[in-house]
């Protein structure tokens, strides 16, 4: 009773909270339990709540925080659930996936990483067609798992992706693609242009990306096959 009053109180003295959270590691009774899914909105002992909760595979108050109003609840549910590997939690971690938030968007993604099965990869192939930071992470996942899939998300990300989208477009398809894509490898190589892709993908100076040349590699291994 003492270690779920403290929980629910704010912290005051260094560790307590945390050596009442771990205190309670374990504990499947349903004190334990409701005292666990609070604390997932507590900064300070957001970690060992979700690993609490983990421990004792309460799939349903993890899956309620998913839709918490907190990023960072939002990411710490979702890293946990990944790795109980549940089909039938892949819909939720993919919307998780798309969050507009990039800590809760990278922990939803990093969950579907965990998985292996065929039922991720529909999951993986709406991710990657929506280019972005998370679904060129989704493309290269895809492209492991289902290796058509990914080809067909790039070609589709070739014609109507950003330019860093496009480019990672073009690696899959000179790895994946064959004589079909040459001729939208030949026009993108013909126009010789070289672009800065949006600094909003990154931090400080961003390279110049010659989508030229990397059709020009795309074709050479293509041909090379």
């Amino acid at each position: 009773m003492r270690t779920l009053l403290i929980l629910t109180m704010p912290l005051a003295f260094g560790a307590t909270k945390a050596d009442d959270c771990f205190a309670l590691r374990g504990d499947r009774s349903p004190e334990a339990v409701a005292s666990m899914s609070r604390a997932l909105e507590d900064p300070d002992i957001r970690s060992c709540a979700a690993e609490n909760l983990r421990v004792i595979e309460a799939v349903e108050p993890l899956s309620r925080a998913l839709t918490s109003k907190n990023p960072e609840t939002r990411a710490a549910a979702a890293r946990v659930l990944g790795t109980f590997r549940r089909n039938e939690l892949i819909g939720q971690l993919a919307a998780v996936a798309a969050d507009e938030n990039l800590l809760a968007a990278s922990n939803g993604f990093a969950a579907l990483a965990n998985y292996d099965a065929p039922a991720v990869i529909p999951a993986l192939d709406q991710l990657a067609r929506k280019g972005g930071m998370i679904g060129d992470l989704a493309l290269d996942r895809l492209l492991k798992l289902d290796s058509s899939s990914a080809l067909a998300a790039a070609r589709d990300l070739l014609q109507h992706g950003t330019i860093a989208d496009r480019l990672y477009a073009l690696r899959i398809i000179g790895e994946r693609g064959d004589s079909s894509d040459l001729p939208a490898l030949k026009k993108i190589a013909a126009e010789n242009t070289e672009k800065l892709e949006s600094p909003s993908r990154g931090f400080g100076f961003m390279p110049a990306i010659n989508l030229s040349r990397a059709a020009n590699t795309a074709i050479e291994s293509i041909r090379s096959r």
